[in-house]
């Protein structure tokens, strides 16, 4: 991996002892690990069984479903757990998770989206340490939740395709 060069400092000094030139090198670096990054096996396996699930007609149907589940399970929770569907309808969404999540492709998909998850932070996790010890990097606790839960998924909420 490229570095930017170390010890270039420009006689023209900028923004606090940066000059354009070493921003310029450092943005050209971002970019071209970005680059790596999205040649990487794991975002080609990613995009692979996204495009998979995406293409699944059973995950389709199933994400329908949850849709209305879902939708159902939020008009009763307005109301908490004194609606008379409430309970019904939580376990219609859990329900749904759970067929989602055993579908082969979405549990394939979930994992390449984590493999890169993984591969985001230890990459964020190496370039704050080389920084200083002291830089904060954000956690990279693994969701637990699945559907429902927030994430990047086509049903709007869970990673499940």
């Amino acid at each position: 991996m490229p570095v930017a060069e170390q010890g270039h400092v420009s006689a023209a000094q900028e923004d606090g002892g940066r000059s354009s030139l070493d921003m310029g090198s450092l943005l050209l670096s971002a970019y071209e690990l970005g680059d790596w990054i999205n040649q990487s096996a794991e975002v080609a396996d990613y995009l692979y069984w996204k495009s998979v699930v995406e293409a699944n007609e059973e995950v389709k149907e199933l994400q329908a479903q949850f849709a209305k589940a879902k939708e159902l399970f939020e008009e009763c929770q307005r109301f908490g757990r004194f609606h008379p569907n409430y309970h019904e309808a939580k376990d219609k969404v859990k329900l749904i998770e759970k067929q989602l999540a055993a579908v082969e492709c979405v549990s394939k998909f979930k994992a390449a989206e984590q493999a890169v998850d993984d591969m985001l932070y230890e990459v964020s996790r190496l370039i704050a340490e080389s920084v200083s010890d002291m830089i904060k990097v954000p956690g990279n606790e693994r969701n637990l939740g699945g559907c429902g839960s927030g994430g990047s998924c086509g049903c709007g909420s869970g990673g499940c395709g």
